[in-house]
């Protein structure tokens, strides 16, 4: 890294989601003590944000009796810290400020996906990244939307406007028809099953991928 990192916008957002990081892994240790199944139910809802399952993460917290407040606000809490990270570490990456192999990898990947979206969505710009973003499709989602945005070169308020208001939108939308499933055919726990059967297969590759590229590295470092 070099040493003005931490002066770029991009290390700023970095910072920005460590210290989202460290005020989830404080909370999570807070429940794991006062109520084990909130701080299960925050961990796997992480998780599932981190492979692409939005809407596995939104209904494992309703599943758990979060409320509306709750479970919307902590899925896009998790979306913000996500794309800070992310969003940070693949511009930080094509500008060569920050150098770590494994991580190059995952960013090419994404940087894959955005660029065969890129070009549907480039005559629309906020709008198009807006609706990308809401879209509940596997290969969309904020992480992508962004990534898109940067390679649009459109501004970072452009950016990052379009991603959160498309993130939250898809939030409520997802937790307005998993409530109504609930309701009234008592049926949630069936349709989030398949989603998340849905979510592991289209995310397996990627998950693999992930989980070599950390083995890889362990070894490299013994």
């Amino acid at each position: 890294m070099q040493d003005n990192l931490w002066k770029t916008v991009e290390g700023k957002l970095l910072l920005a989601g460590i210290f989202l990081a460290l005020v989830l892994l404080g909370g999570v240790a807070y429940y794991g003590i006062t109520d084990f199944e909130t701080a299960k139910t925050l961990v796997l809802t992480f998780i599932a944000h981190s492979i692409g399952g939005r809407a596995a993460g939104i209904g494992l917290c309703i599943l758990q009796d979060f409320g509306a407040f709750s479970t919307i606000f902590y899925n896009f809490y998790l979306e913000i810290l996500i794309v800070c990270f992310t969003y940070s570490i693949f511009v930080l990456s094509a500008t060569q400020y920050l150098r770590v192999e494994w991580l190059t990898r995952i960013m090419e990947n994404i940087a894959v996906k955005a660029y065969k979206n890129k070009q549907k969505i480039e005559k629309f710009g906020w709008l198009g990244i807006f609706f990308f973003v809401m879209a509940p499709l596997p290969v969309t989602g904020p992480v992508v939307g962004s990534i898109i945005g940067y390679m649009l070169r459109l501004s970072l308020v452009k950016i990052f406007s379009a991603t959160l208001l498309g993130t939250l939108s898809a939030i409520i939308l997802w937790f307005q028809f998993f409530d109504f499933l609930e309701e009234r055919f008592h049926m949630i726990q069936y349709v989030f099953a398949f989603i998340v059967v849905l979510v592991l297969v289209v995310n397996f590759k990627k998950i693999k991928r992930f989980y070599q590229a950390i083995i890889q590295k362990t070894r490299i470092d013994k």
